[in-house]
């Protein structure tokens, strides 16, 4: 009896252990979870972006609008000759950001989850920048794309069959390093990974960002009347797409009840201004009456739900804006034919 309970013991312990083992490996494209991604984000950011790309790129509204373009074909012998379909063979993308106070660009640290072919990606970036180079650090292809014009140059790095990296180059190097096992990712970091835990990280888009009150006092620069936001001390976000409708909601954490109400109170009152200004504009005013604002003792909240044919007004409008500036054609979308 004992031999059999010992022996019983040592399996679940193997089993349980190569659980372990297979979880702290590199996020594989196919099998990875949102979350997952952020073990290849360095723990100095100060906030992050996670988007869930085989969702968007599958959902009807996206699908219609790639299958719909007058350039389709083109765009198909593009992919074609990259070997990568974005609605196939993406999976998540994350992007690790941070910026000091004063700092004119943020610091970017990103990956994305695919299935693709290596050489096919590399031959395609080729033909489109003759000036990409490549070089070798901790045993990984680092390679360059110069920006035109003297700008700041893009930075990849090809990890696995699963993973690229992309940024400005400390931060991408510093992504290699945590694929290779060296220094400490975004999931030590408490004051993130709190915000993490409480975020709706099913949607396919989801963000969380820790301020300090260096950058509140920028956002708000002192203006007086943005007093109320000098307590936020972090911010969420999520978007989502659902039965034929986006939800969008936007939480501002702060422990002052008190100016919780107060930025509440002045967020309604934008919004009732615009919608006296909307006029003629019925997708505008259907835009800011889905949208609610309220307040906690510890957030502010902005929360929005849009049905599909909202969204498609908003789209045709922007489209109608832009060629009317533009003297270019009429939209592929009418914003009269939606209301009809």
């Amino acid at each position: 009896m004992k031999k059999t309970a010992i022996l019983g013991l040592s399996l679940i312990l193997v089993f349980t252990a190569l659980a372990a083992c297979k979880k702290s490996g590199p996020p594989v494209a196919g099998s990875a979870k949102a979350e997952d991604m952020l073990s290849l984000i360095p723990a100095d950011v100060q906030g992050v972006f996670v988007v869930d790309a085989k969702r968007i790129m599958n959902t009807d509204i996206i699908d219609k609008a790639i299958k719909g373009n007058k350039d389709y074909e083109k765009y198909k012998q593009t992919l074609d000759a990259l070997g990568l379909d974005p609605q196939k063979d993406v999976y998540f993308a994350v992007i690790g950001i941070s910026q000091k106070p004063g700092e004119k660009d943020p610091k970017v640290s990103g990956v994305v989850n695919l299935k693709y072919d290596q050489a096919k990606v590399v031959a395609k970036i080729k033909e489109e920048s003759p000036a990409y180079t490549e070089s070798a650090y901790e045993g990984v292809t680092l390679f360059t794309v110069p920006e035109e014009e003297g700008g700041e140059p893009m930075y990849g790095a090809f990890l696995d069959a699963s993973n690229i990296a992309f940024g400005q180059e400390a931060g991408v190097k510093a992504v290699v390093d945590l694929f290779k096992g060296k220094g400490e990712s975004v999931l030590k970091k408490a004051e993130i990974m709190n915000l993490v835990k409480t975020s709706n990280k099913s949607a396919m888009l989801w963000s969380v960002f820790a301020l300090s009150p260096e950058q509140v006092n920028e956002m708000t620069g002192g203006n007086p009347m943005l007093g109320s936001l000098s307590s936020i001390k972090a911010m969420s976000m999520f978007v989502d797409y659902a039965g034929r409708k986006l939800d969008l909601e936007i939480k501002a954490m702060s422990a002052d009840a008190a100016k919780n109400k107060e930025m509440a109170d002045f967020l309604n009152g934008l919004k009732a201004m615009g919608s006296m200004a909307a006029g003629e504009k019925p997708e505008i005013g259907r835009l800011l009456n889905a949208i609610s604002i309220t307040s906690a003792p510890d957030h502010v909240k902005l929360a929005a739900s849009l049905p599909e044919d909202v969204i498609n007004m908003l789209s045709a409008e922007a489209q109608k804006q832009v060629a009317e500036k533009l003297g270019g054609e009429k939209p592929e979308i009418d914003r009269d034919d939606i209301i009809k």
